[in-house]
């Protein structure tokens, strides 16, 4: 790690590389840019709609396919790849940093250099790296080659604010042998205009975020189980008016019942009259029949 006295740098490995473009690109190193004045007084190079961060963090790399080290890289159109990533100030320790942080102390003044210890450049990063923005831009330093695809992503890391002032507070921008120190600060490049610059994103921008392919298989089970639910309560519910309009006409066509008593009654009219009706046949018969005649 070093102080060039515009910025701290920390080299990276050669077999440290990036993928996910038409080249594989060479890790080369990670430097910071900060502001003045702790949170919320900006410090970032790039805005995302128009809010800045209080720090910001580039990881460099340079077309390892194409050229053969970043020097020859950095004047090229695609020479280089540069991770952005805005950092803003919250509650708690952010541990990632302070594999830099805590060795700063080493290289107060410029040109200074020290070892640090080796640690994982993922704990730097957003979690979510699957949302971002892209566009073919330039370096922020003198002399701004317009060489760098630029990756940032949308999510942004928090550190303390502690933190924040040690990044601001640490650095000297001048030579240990100079007698006037001037402390490393403001050592960002205000944000640009796009000056036509067409800036993709891998997200939809209505939504916000990317939907993995968990949430995608969720929300597809989710919405055939939302229909198969549906439509049995339809059906239940069809079935249901069916069964209680079929016993509506049924009972209306029957007829309406008879009181027992006068059912009785009717029952007894009828057997007394068939009664005297036999009686009666049986009458006309004696009638109609011949006295016998005695014998002399």
């Amino acid at each position: 790690m070093h102080n060039n006295g515009h910025t701290v740098i920390v080299e990276l490995p050669e077999w440290m590389g990036l993928g996910g473009l038409p080249w594989f690109f060479t890790a080369v190193q990670l430097h910071l840019h900060w502001g003045n004045g702790g949170p919320g007084r900006g410090g970032s190079e790039h805005t995302i709609n128009g809010r800045s961060s209080d720090a910001e963090l580039h990881v460099v790399h340079y077309n390892a396919e194409l050229y053969p080290n970043m020097s020859a890289a950095m004047t090229q159109r695609d020479g280089l790849a540069v991770l952005g990533i805005l950092i803003e100030t919250g509650d708690e320790t952010n541990p990632g940093f302070n594999n830099i942080l805590n060795y700063m102390s080493r290289i107060r003044h410029a040109d200074q250099r020290a070892f640090i210890p080796a640690f994982d450049v993922q704990s730097l990063l957003p979690k979510d790296l699957g949302r971002y923005y892209r566009y073919n831009g330039s370096l922020t330093t003198p002399p701004c080659y317009q060489s760098v695809i630029w990756t940032m992503f949308h999510e942004r890391v928090q550190i303390s604010k502690a933190q924040l002032l040690k990044m601001e507070m640490m650095l000297y921008s001048s030579k240990i042998q100079e007698a006037d120190r001037m402390l490393l600060q403001d050592n960002f490049r205000i944000t640009q205009p796009l000056n036509h610059r067409v800036i993709f994103a891998s997200f939809s921008a209505e939504s916000g975020r990317e939907l993995s392919s968990g949430e995608v298989t969720a929300i597809v089970i989710g919405v055939m189980c939302g229909c198969v639910g549906v439509a049995v309560i339809i059906r239940f519910i069809v079935k249901t008016i069916r069964s209680t309009s079929s016993w509506d006409v049924l009972h209306n066509n029957r007829p309406a019942p008879m009181p027992r008593t006068k059912e009785t009654e009717k029952s007894q009219e009828k057997k007394t009259d068939l009664a005297l009706t036999i009686t009666s046949k049986a009458e006309r018969k004696e009638e109609l029949s011949p006295s016998p005649q005695t014998e002399p």
